[in-house]
């Protein structure tokens, strides 16, 4: 399986030590099947950070993944669950994981997920109205996210 990231800057080796904290589902690395979402996270990149577009593309054996003894946590679509993880995630403030997944698929929030969250918290929102301010405006995209060296190891830079 093919899988993109976008960026700001060449990279010729991962780090996960670079990841920001409050991401959807922890520090780690982004990675989507979908080059134009790629190419769009760069472009936000570059916009706040300055640099240039930076598309990497990589070889994902999900198979190898899948069969191994790492741990894979899938959201199929928008759901309750998947918001709850989101808003947990983007509310710690560590790079510490919350959870102990080596992986995680699932749907991408929106870009408002902030002022969602705020308003959540705030108790303006039920957890049903968080999760369809949520859902991403361009129509469902997924995106995966690796949190050890381990997973790391099932992804090859093309």
């Amino acid at each position: 399986m093919i899988l993109y990231h976008g960026s700001n800057m060449p990279i010729t080796s991962i780090d996960l030590k670079r990841s920001n904290v409050g991401k959807d589902f922890g520090c780690g690395f982004y990675l989507t099947t979908n080059r134009k979402q790629a190419e769009r996270m760069a472009q936000r990149k570059v916009r706040l950070y300055g640099g240039k577009v930076e598309i990497s593309k990589y070889e994902f054996d999900k198979e190898a993944a899948e069969n191994a003894n790492i741990k894979i946590k899938k959201f199929q679509s928008y759901s309750k669950e998947w918001a709850s993880f989101v808003l947990a995630n983007r509310e710690n403030g560590t790079r510490k994981q919350i959870h102990n997944y080596d992986i995680v698929y699932g749907p991408i929030a929106n870009d408002d997920v902030g002022f969602q969250i705020r308003r959540l918290l705030a108790e303006l929102i039920t957890i049903e109205t968080f999760l369809e301010e949520l859902k991403y405006k361009k129509g469902i995209t997924y995106q995966y996210f690796f949190a050890t060296e381990r997973a790391l190891q099932y992804l090859k830079k093309l």
